[in-house]
């Protein structure tokens, strides 16, 4: 049996919001201190920043990237980290239990996301801080005004205001491990309080609400209460204060099937928790925009994602990363671009050392097999998502039956007259020849194939065997309303067509 892949560029499902490709950095590891931020490499730049590192992140095109955690921000002081770094004083960090020397902080993290092109996105305490740190952490950075956090930044050496535009209010404060952790209510009320507080300071900012992480029975009513507090204009508040309903979820921690007895078929079908999770919430936040007869839409943040299954804090999080791995992350973000109409952020975590695409040691790097689909999508992904109908050859696991072979999306650059077709083989031994077929419009001219795969589905990238998995990129003849390709097994492939 064949696949057909059918596609009408005029059925378009929602715009696509470039912010999906955003990333995460925490206060973890050895993410900032000897990934980002390593004075003593051979690579360092005059800020101490890797030149390796942000050459590769680059690549990436991240929008936006936040900071500075995590469970790490529950237990954080900004203050600790803005001023003579000479001065800075070391703190223990309760959440990874390990020493906080505050070398990097605000400003050192602005001006990396500055030379990235990216958009920084601050998360403030809501564990053991309060409302007043927080919007004073949000004057020091946008504050215009002749004030005494504005003259603080100002004496730091920093005349013109950060413009920080995303603010989130706390790191999964629904989970017993976080410092601070809240009930639905307890959070719905700081939330409320600090958001007030942070619009009143600084109006343009969006904020993002840290709705769920667990997943236990309680989620439902911890966006259905947030909603209520927060996500319309009263009197009072004289603002909507909800900009994003925030999401978390990792591959592996939850340990469903797949990962202690290696079937690669079920770890293939994790995409189901994606659209199960991004279904859910979705519906959750209808039901109550229905309820409160809001005018305006509350998207979603997926703020936290990635595989995560091997290592944990004793090995600070460095998980090497094989093909297998590299596949689910392309499902990520065909996920992404099905539910384009409500996901409007979502931030890999994290980018570098910590589960990360970017592995470093002081000499140097190398590109773990999941940077390149990350990179992929980045370079292709057009500004509308497409309705794409496919079917054809299908698997089954022990939790599911008849689950399709091939995980699809599509966007579309109508600009540009270009379309872009993602494709995982979930097949482990087989080929797959798919058909994909317009229903409108035709090919014209040729195409090109950017192939990620390696030689078995457990292939890793390492500082020894750094090319066991990358792209390979080829030009193939595409014409008329079909084309025809045979997929690789265990392999992704984007396609990228000119449309007459």
């Amino acid at each position: 049996m064949s696949n057909l892949v059918t596609i009408d560029p005029e059925r378009i499902l929602a715009p696509i919001d470039h912010n999906l490709f955003g990333g995460f950095a925490e206060h973890l590891g050895r993410c900032i201190y000897g990934g980002i931020y390593e004075p003593s490499s051979p690579h360092a730049d005059e800020d101490g920043l890797r030149r390796d590192v942000l050459k590769a992140l680059k690549r990436l095109g991240l929008p936006v990237i936040r900071y500075p955690g995590g469970n790490f921000v529950s237990g954080y002081r900004w203050r600790d980290g803005v001023g003579p770094s000479e001065e800075r004083q070391a703190r223990m960090d309760l959440a990874w239990h390990d020493l906080e020397p505050n070398t990097f902080g605000t400003n050192e993290f602005v001006g990396f996301c500055r030379k990235l092109g990216s958009e920084p996105y601050l998360a403030v305490n809501c564990g053991d801080g309060d409302m007043r740190e927080a919007r004073d952490w949000l004057e020091y950075c946008n504050g215009t005004k002749d004030t005494a956090l504005v003259k603080l930044r100002k004496q730091h050496g920093y005349q013109a205001p950060h413009g920080v535009k995303y603010w989130g209010i706390g790191n999964e404060v629904d989970g017993p491990w976080q410092i601070g952790f809240k009930t639905p209510e307890e959070y719905a009320r700081a939330y409320t309080e600090y958001a007030k507080v942070m619009k009143w300071t600084d109006p343009s900012i969006k904020l993002l609400a840290a709705a769920v992480s667990l997943w236990d029975k309680s989620f439902v009513e911890r966006v259905q209460l947030l909603m209520e507090h927060a996500a319309y204009t009263t009197p009072f508040t004289r603002q909507n204060l909800i900009d994003y309903i925030a999401i978390h979820w990792y591959v592996g921690n939850n340990r469903e099937r797949g990962f202690a007895d290696n079937d690669f078929a079920s770890y293939m079908a994790i995409s189901e928790r994606f659209e199960n999770l991004l279904s859910a919430t979705e519906g959750i936040i209808r039901a109550m925009s229905t309820a409160l007869r809001l005018k305006h839409d509350i998207p979603i943040a997926v703020d936290e994602w990635n595989v995560w299954y091997r290592v944990g804090n004793e090995g600070k999080l460095e998980e090497i990363y094989n093909l297998e791995d590299a596949l689910v992350v392309a499902m990520h973000f065909n996920a992404f671009i099905r539910h384009a109409k409500t996901v409007k952020m979502a931030n890999i975590a994290q980018i570098v050392n910590v589960i990360a695409p970017i592995y470093t040691r002081p000499d140097g790097l190398v590109l773990q097999t999941t940077f390149y689909p990350f990179e992929i999508y980045r370079q292709t992904c057009g500004s509308a998502a497409l309705d794409v109908h496919w079917s054809g050859d299908t698997f089954s696991t022990p939790e599911f039956t008849g689950l399709r072979t091939l995980d699809v999306s599509a966007t579309l650059d109508a600009p540009a007259k270009r379309l872009a077709v993602y494709l995982v083989n979930r097949t482990e031994t087989k080929a797959s020849e798919t058909s994909v077929e317009l229903t409108r419009g035709r090919f014209a001219g040729p195409a090109k194939a950017f192939i990620v795969n390696g030689s078995d589905i457990k292939a890793q990238n390492t500082f020894a065997t750094p090319d066991q998995v990358g792209v390979r990129e080829q030009t193939l003849i595409a014409a008329g309303q079909s084309f025809t390709i045979t997929l690789e097994p265990h392999s992704f492939t984007a396609l990228v067509f000119d449309l007459a």
